[in-house]
């Protein structure tokens, strides 16, 4: 045995040093306390809490026991992401090293339906995992609309209450959405958008957008206010819906992957210092600079009743060192209604006949 005594002692710490390290120790247990404290509705009891946001998407959706409270019908993706070496200047996290990192990811459509028809949204989404060497996650969730539709977390409870069902008739009140939109003037960028998008015909020919700020952090401590997103390197057009039932993204996943490997470039656009980062509903000028930040490959494609996926919670605050969040207020709020779903969903599972079980 090792002889304590032996082994070389560390010089006790001044007062000074001990001083700032257990303030240090404060500022970390002060802002876990507050994150714990969104959570749970506990800093403010008029403020909205993500159970109330999970309850009302599942007024709109219905409950579907085991399933996600939205993004509820997807598929599981799995491959690796190859950087360029073009974003290591500007953040220090590993996923931006000339190396290759595991990814596991889900495409789904924006819905609380897992039975709802491929045809039925024009929107599609992409939620990634990226796990580095070091065990550090990164994790984020993109949409193929170019904006968000409200930039708080009211708002967007407004919204999903403009749709909830009339109890008197079972459909919403035809013109509760066009109200909310005429007193929400901030959704007219995503409200152009809409009008011209159609459902598309395959997961891999989108282009999904994070929407959400966020700074990347080189290893000086320098800030960089970024967006981030992928495009298809596949040379086939988003085509139109085609007629193919209920299902046919998945379908055409299996087959596209079946032949080979799909592909999406992941492009950081750098903020000005005056481009708005608290804000989903704004886009930023197209002149910004663009970084090619390397290559998204997918390989394979696995159910969600049983994928790597399935269990999951594609949390947009689980980010690593190199990564830090904005101000943006939508992100602590998705963050925290994304955990009340996860913890709904996993508390269901076992309460399902086995040939139900499914946990995606």
């Amino acid at each position: 045995m090792v002889d304590p005594s032996s082994l070389p002692r560390r010089p006790p710490l001044g007062g000074a040093q001990l001083t700032l390290r257990l303030a240090g120790i404060a500022v970390i247990v002060a802002a876990l306390g507050g994150a714990f404290a969104y959570v749970n509705g506990t800093l403010d009891p008029q403020r909205l809490t993500p159970d109330a946001l999970v309850n009302v998407l599942e007024k709109n959706n219905g409950v579907h026991p085991g399933f996600r409270r939205n993004h509820s019908k997807g598929v599981c993706v799995a491959g690796y992401f190859e950087s360029t070496g073009e974003a290591s200047s500007y953040s220090s996290a590993q996923v931006f090293a000339s190396t290759r990192t595991p990814v596991v990811g889900r495409f789904a459509l924006p819905s609380g339906n897992p039975y709802a028809p491929d045809g039925s949204v024009p929107i599609r989404s992409l939620a990634l995992r990226f796990t580095q060497a070091n065990g550090q996650q990164w994790r984020t969730g993109m949409n193929s609309m170019p904006v968000f539709p409200v930039g708080t977390p009211e708002a967007f409870y407004q919204f999903q209450q403009a749709q909830l069902p009339d109890p008197a008739t079972g459909k919403p009140n035809p013109t509760a959405v066009p109200a909310f939109f005429a007193a929400h003037p901030e959704a007219m960028p995503f409200l152009q958008w809409i009008k011209t998008a159609r459902p598309s015909a395959s997961y891999a020919t989108e282009t999904y957008n994070g929407i959400n700020a966020f700074y990347l952090v080189n290893p000086a401590g320098q800030r960089q206010a970024v967006r981030w997103g992928v495009v298809p390197l596949s040379q086939d057009s988003a085509d139109a819906m085609p007629a193919q039932g209920a299902d046919f993204l998945e379908q055409d996943l299996v087959k596209r992957l079946a032949a080979g490997t799909l592909r999406w470039q992941l492009n950081i656009t750098l903020a000005h210092p005056d481009d708005p980062v608290n804000d989903a509903t704004k886009t930023w000028p197209s002149d910004r600079k663009v970084l090619n930040a390397g290559t998204l490959v997918l390989e394979r494609t696995q159910a969600q009743d049983n994928g790597e996926c399935r269990d999951i919670n594609y949390d947009p605050l689980i980010l690593p060192n190199g990564i830090e969040r904005s101000d943006d207020p939508l992100l602590a709020a998705r963050s925290a209604a994304y955990a009340s779903s996860y913890l709904r969903r996993t508390g269901e599972v076992s309460q399902l006949p086995a040939n139900q079980e499914s946990r995606p």
